[in-house]
């Protein structure tokens, strides 16, 4: 639990970037060959850590990073000074002379973006890259589809810029196919109607991991955002990539910090919103909504102490989580490991159950694991 130097590990996030690699390489075996991979690794790679995640994947051979803003475009240069990265969010007029220090795409929606980027570049002496996406229908970035001929065209005869991509956002990727064919074929049409329009060299690209579905040799897409599934969470099993058996790459653990008995009738944490119904025995995890336990999943979430399911009773406390051990066989002691996500012993705790116990959905909950929880990276040769 513990190395030379360092306190011992009260809750604590595992990765396995070994794990992580083999999942990249899985994927892409399974798709076209003209189809490029792009990585989507915002919000601090979905809460496995940005830095570590994309050296491995850029070791794996993704071909462009796509992230939310500025500062994590930013610490991706770090890593790499000329790997294409694909800013997802609108960028702030103050955040402009960034996409040409850093070498940047942008998502443009507006003409007021293309003037802006146009800008830059054209003070750089360098176009500035930029995506165009296409709002088929999700609502939320994008120029319209019944306007796009006319931005495609002011980026074509901008001088600063220069596209590199093309793409739209499905809304209802994951539970509604008939909406996300007609979202396709939006986007198809106002591709085809664009005059002059040539996608060689470009990133044409709608899908993710739970929308994937068309890609044949002679489809104009040649590019997928990969997402969860390269963490080995399956977003929507009826997706094309649902036959990839990618392994999970993120587990959640802490321990015990104390065993008593309580009397049956006894009302367990804050509002005594469960009442024991008979004599128990009950751990308490250092461990609670302070760390990414939703206090939402009271009463409801489970954990594994040795390799058993144990139930969370009563409210979910900032810093303590209490679970009914009775049935435990074995002797449970303090400092004892537990398993909220991941595998013990013949048991286990995937991201999405972990998620339903709070009404949920798997990125949100990966990205309320919160800061005060270390990440350990480990790879094939261990820590």
């Amino acid at each position: 639990m513990t190395t030379s130097g360092q306190l011992p590990r009260r809750c604590w996030v595992e990765i396995d970037l070994a794990a992580l690699e083999r999942n990249l390489k899985l994927i892409r075996a399974s798709l076209p060959p003209q189809i490029k991979y792009v990585a989507v690794v915002k919000a601090d790679a979905y809460g496995h850590g940005l830095h570590h995640v994309a050296a491995r994947l850029m070791h794996a051979g993704a071909d462009l990073f796509a992230v939310a803003n500025i500062a994590e475009a930013m610490a991706l240069r770090e890593l790499s000074g000329d790997w294409p990265v694909l800013l997802l969010s609108p960028v702030l007029p103050d955040e402009d002379r960034y996409l040409a220090d850093y070498d940047l795409a942008a998502t443009v929606s507006s003409a007021d973006e293309v003037r802006r980027f146009d800008a830059v570049g054209l003070a750089a002496g360098k176009p500035v890259a930029v995506h165009l996406k296409i709002d088929t229908g999700m609502g939320r970035l994008g120029v319209w589809h019944e306007q796009a001929g006319e931005l495609i065209a002011r980026i074509c005869s901008a001088q600063g810029i220069r596209l590199a991509g093309v793409f739209t956002h499905f809304s209802s990727a994951d539970d509604d196919p008939e909406f996300t064919e007609e979202q396709r074929q939006i986007f198809l049409r106002v591709l085809a109607g664009f005059t002059g329009f040539k996608p060689e060299g470009l990133f044409i690209h709608a899908d993710n991991s739970a929308g994937l579905e068309t890609t044949p040799g002679s489809s104009v897409f040649n590019a997928v955002r990969v997402g969860l599934l390269q963490f080995g969470i399956l977003p929507h099993p009826n997706s094309l990539l649902a036959r990839v058996h990618t392994e999970p790459v993120f587990s959640f653990h802490t321990r015990v910090g104390l065993v008593k008995q309580l009397p049956a009738g006894t009302g367990v944490s804050y509002g005594r919103t469960h009442r024991l119904k008979r004599n128990s025995t009950v751990a308490i995890l250092t461990a609670g909504y302070g760390d990414g336990i939703a206090r939402s999943s009271s009463n409801r979430a489970q954990v594994l102490i040795g390799g058993r399911r144990c139930p969370v009773l009563g409210r979910v406390t900032m810093d303590q989580t209490i679970v009914d051990i009775t049935d435990v066989p074995g002797p449970v002691a303090c400092g004892d490991p537990v398993v909220l996500v991941g595998r013990q012993g013949p048991g286990e705790i995937m991201i999405a159950e972990f998620s339903e116990w709070s009404d949920s959905i798997p990125w949100e909950m990966l990205c309320s694991v919160t800061k005060r929880v270390p990440r350990l990276y480990r790879n094939a040769a261990g820590v």
